[in-house]
């Protein structure tokens, strides 16, 4: 049997950690899909790809607010579709070929095919060529991603469905989308397709959309969705079927009734589940949790000596910033195992890129007060801004947590335009300690930009002068 130094499984931020500090060790590389993993090739970069050109899609529809005549005649869907992939197919085909051919990889051996644990620290691979193989290593990074849950509905398999992971791929628009989902991803998907002039129904089994956002801006995204989109709330889907003449034909449940609507197109979002149970980790002893989540202490280790884990098989964030920082802390710890580091979640901020976008770090209002944390919030509107009287835009705005005594910063919410970059500098402030009161008054910001939204919220902030 062959034995390696070190087996990393999964091509998404798994890929990033094997360089040439490693040029002295036997490495294998196993991935089961396409090089690069979720974010390159299904998750964040093709979408935020087609969410900008829905953003362009999408301003003719509000230009007259600006005195500006402008339509959209429509838009060439291969167009924009071979734009992107266009562009990713090859980055992770040249991932792939790098790996395989290059020098620098003379001592890594790839292995293209699904890999499962079939004793201790032992894996065997189905290669897709046909063959298996079956290999050892002293150490493992378990690297394998997520996939999106596809729930039991009577009808949707016969009838055929798309996931986030094919949806980007369609030959052409439909006229009609149907999402189930009132998640970061449905949100993003409604706003893509809607902006190109397709009729979206939004299925959605709460009565917010981003519910596990704080609850003023899921209120304040859920309204506006209701003007844009044709939204089921409190809707929960029970059958599936194919129509005669080729349509989707959704049936649902809601507390006062029945509901039917009809699409040619359906994309199920209602979020993801760890690839952990495709490894057969009860071979080797890796602990996961009732989530499916592979269990590692602060140092990304498993309960397993040498069996390291990062991204979305054990991060409850499922974001790619979190496992490019998973994957350093691996790296360093791999290379010292004597002088180990610790991941740092403190402050994990995330994004959605929606039309508005929203972005958030830290607690929630709700989650301070169910804990007992005391807060004060300061909230300014876009619409009280300059550039917000520039965009028009009279419905996002930014919500600051602080400690009324310290002034630290202990959340941050955010809906509208650029949400996503404009949340930054409160990041940068809760990760260094910089309190709100310094931050607000000790540095200059820039007159009239976006970030005085930044500004204005955390002058806001009724802080305690003796704290």
């Amino acid at each position: 049997m062959t034995h390696y130094d070190l087996v990393v499984i999964g091509t998404g931020s798994g890929n990033t950690i094997v360089n040439r500090r490693f040029a002295d060790r036997k490495v294998a590389i196993v991935e089961r899909g396409t090089f690069g993993g979720t974010c390159l090739n299904v998750g964040c970069i093709p979408t935020k790809m087609f969410a900008y050109t829905a953003d362009l899609a999408y301003t003719p529809s509000v230009s007259s607010r600006y005195g500006v005549d402008e339509q959209r005649l429509g838009v060439d869907w291969p167009a924009i579709r071979d734009r992107i992939f266009g562009r990713i197919d090859p980055i992770a085909a040249s991932g792939s070929e790098y790996r395989h051919h290059h020098a620098d990889n003379a001592n890594v051996t790839v292995y293209d095919g699904i890999g499962r644990f079939t004793g201790v620290k032992e894996l065997t691979v189905d290669n897709k060529d046909g063959t298996t193989s079956v290999f050892s290593a002293d150490q493992f990074v378990l690297a394998t991603g997520s996939r999106p849950i596809v729930p039991f509905i009577p009808g949707l398999e016969e009838t055929g469905y798309h996931t986030s992971n094919t949806i980007m791929r369609l030959e052409q628009l439909p006229r009609r989308l149907g999402i189930i989902g009132s998640g970061f991803v449905a949100a993003e998907f409604a706003h893509i397709f809607s902006s190109y002039g397709v009729e979206v129904t939004l299925i959605a089994r709460s009565e917010l959309l981003l519910r596990h956002e704080d609850t003023d801006i899921a209120e304040r995204f859920t309204q506006l969705a209701l003007s844009r989109y044709d939204v089921r709330r409190d809707h929960e889907t029970i059958r599936v079927s194919r129509r005669e003449n080729g349509s989707i034909l959704i049936g649902m449940l809601y507390p006062d009734g029945a509901d039917e609507v009809e699409v040619d197109e359906l994309l199920v979002a209602v979020g993801r589940t760890p690839n952990s149970d495709l490894l057969n980790l009860d071979a080797t002893g890796v602990e996961v949790d009732d989530q499916g989540r592979v269990v590692v202490d602060d140092y990304q280790q498993t309960n397993v000596d040498g069996i390291y884990a990062l991204g979305d098989v054990t991060s409850p964030h499922q974001l790619k910033h979190v496992a490019n920082h998973e994957a350093r802390v691996v790296k360093h710890n791999l290379l010292n195992p004597a002088d180990r580091i610790k991941a740092d979640h403190r402050f994990v901020p995330h994004a959605v890129f929606s039309s508005p976008q929203v972005a958030a770090v830290g607690l929630t209002e709700q989650e301070a007060r169910d804990r007992g944390i005391p807060y004060v919030a300061g909230v300014e509107k876009y619409a009280d801004i300059a550039y917000g009287w520039a965009m028009e835009d009279t419905t996002g705005f930014a919500k600051i947590l602080a400690d009324p005594k310290t002034g630290q910063i202990i959340g941050c919410h955010i809906l509208g335009p650029q949400a996503s970059a404009v949340i930054q500098p409160v990041i940068q402030a809760m990760s260094f300690g910089l309190d709100a009161y310094s931050m607000a008054r000790n540095q200059y910001w820039i007159h009239p930009a976006m970030s005085e939204l930044i500004e204005n919220a955390l002058l806001k902030l009724k802080l305690d002068p003796e704290g």
